[in-house]
């Protein structure tokens, strides 16, 4: 976490109507594409069964269409989406660039799996648990660490996973270095776990998706909302104007280490498995804020953009090329692009495409 001075670019110069009417049209295009996220799997089994019946398999289509492997590639990218946006609040909003949002992503994990395993209980105590503690460490490490600045605050970060990471594979009562796999239970919405179908947790990970991109929404019209940008775009002016920079920067922490651990929890009810290498990583950490600066960080859609091109890149190319590291090429290449071209990511793109279009 740094005090990162733009961000997410300048300060808009545009009248409030233009960015009134910018608002209003992501949130027109935002409804209709969570309906169309919440029929995809309906309209697939109507158009399949009307395409079954004129041409049998396998020449259609749409039969095939909400395949497992193709629900698992959505499911992460709303997985990833979430994750992103929640790293958004402190990184992109806020402007404390944070390398440690893993800790608090694996402390969700590992409070709906320890609910599960050790406690033999559904994962929603766990769940809550996780989320609470995740918000109070975070609150503990970034008091001390805010008092750092630029890439100072960045470097304690990584050391952050490091410390947790070791600490958790040799903890005893959370199996260390084993980790915790799940037992075959009841399936159900109740115990959050299916065997045989993934549009169950199609829907948890839209939903949950929905959650966190309408709280940051919120949070882009409310006053705190305008107290993260000011800080991001200075403390100190922050601070001739009356607002209290250490509080807002650690209630902006709270909240997103909060949050990330709820994507922690849904990723070990997911995968039936959580070990610290999993979910406390400096990969982990790295993907957090990767997938938001190459959709827009600082912006509402752009962790949902970012995920949109690195999930599929990385799902696709390594099953088609044995996972060589051809994505990570791409990807990297990809970063480079936008930081040099274009600092909004894809959002940036996207928004300046629509305001030519609006200008013509």
């Amino acid at each position: 976490m740094s005090d990162q001075s733009g961000a997410s670019g300048n300060l808009d110069p545009s009248p409030v109507s233009s960015s009134s009417y910018t608002k209003s049209v992501s949130d027109f295009i935002g409804i209709g594409l969570l309906l169309f996220l919440l029929v995809l799997p309906k309209l697939s089994v109507l158009f399949g069964a009307i395409e079954n019946y004129i041409f049998p398999a396998p020449y259609g289509r749409f039969q095939n269409l909400l395949s497992s492997n193709f629900l698992h590639v959505l499911i992460l990218i709303f997985l990833y989406s979430a994750m992103s946006q929640a790293w958004n609040i402190i990184g992109g909003y806020c402007g404390q660039i944070s390398f440690g949002h893993s800790v608090f992503f694996g402390i969700g994990a590992y409070g709906a799996g320890m609910s599960v395993v050790k406690y033999g209980m559904v994962p929603w105590p766990g769940v809550v648990a996780g989320a609470f503690a995740a918000s109070l460490i975070a609150l503990m490490i970034s008091y001390p660490c805010f008092k750092l600045r630029g890439h100072y605050f960045a470097i304690a970060t990584f050391a952050v996973v490091e410390i947790f990471n070791r600490m958790f594979m040799v903890w005893d009562w959370i199996n260390g270095a084993l980790g915790l796999d799940y037992p075959i239970i009841e399936e159900g919405w109740k115990q959050f776990i299916w065997y045989d179908s993934k549009v169950e947790y199609y829907y948890g990970a839209l939903a949950l998706m929905t959650l966190i991109f309408f709280i940051v929404r919120f949070l882009e019209t409310h006053r705190f909302g305008y107290y993260l940008r000011a800080v991001r775009e200075g403390a100190e002016i922050a601070e001739s104007l009356g607002v209290d920079s250490t509080r807002v920067k650690l209630s902006a922490m709270a909240l997103s280490a909060g949050i990330t651990a709820l994507c922690g929890s849904f990723f070990v009810q997911y995968n039936l498995r959580v070990d610290p290498p999993m979910v406390m990583s400096l990969d982990m950490s790295l993907n957090f804020v990767l997938i938001t600066v190459l959709g827009g960080i600082g912006t509402l859609w752009g962790p949902f953009l970012g995920a949109l091109v690195l999930i599929p890149l990385q799902e696709y190319t390594r099953a088609w090329w044995s996972g060589d590291g051809l994505d990570l090429i791409i990807f990297g290449f990809m970063i480079v692009i936008v930081v040099l071209k274009q600092p909004q990511g894809i959002q940036g793109i996207v928004s300046n495409m629509f305001k030519t279009k609006k200008r013509e």
